[in-house]
């Protein structure tokens, strides 16, 4: 298998919180690559979740502007509730 071509911008995950034990193992800090091709190792039942919003923040999209005070960034937090995760996801245009 060839290597993955480049499409539009590029979008890093990063946890900011755990509350609880991540059975994935994921610790605040972490840094994560994300794609519509690459979960980045991103917990499996985590990554379909947020898909949507690596697709967006990917291709230029964005929320209206009263919404959010920054269009490159998104915060988002696992459905488990008991052993929550959250990740900031940005957009990175280079």
């Amino acid at each position: 298998m060839g290597e993955t071509q480049k499409i539009g911008f590029r979008v890093v995950g990063t946890i900011k919180e755990v509350k609880g034990l991540c059975t994935a193992g994921h610790k605040v800090g972490d840094q994560i690559e994300l794609s519509g091709h690459s979960s980045g190792g991103l917990c499996g039942f985590f990554y379909p979740d947020i898909f949507p919003y690596i697709i967006m923040l990917q291709f230029g999209g964005g929320f209206p502007a009263e919404w959010v005070a920054d269009q490159d960034v998104v915060e988002l937090e696992c459905m488990d509730r008991i052993n929550a995760v959250k990740i900031e996801l940005r957009r990175i245009k280079e």
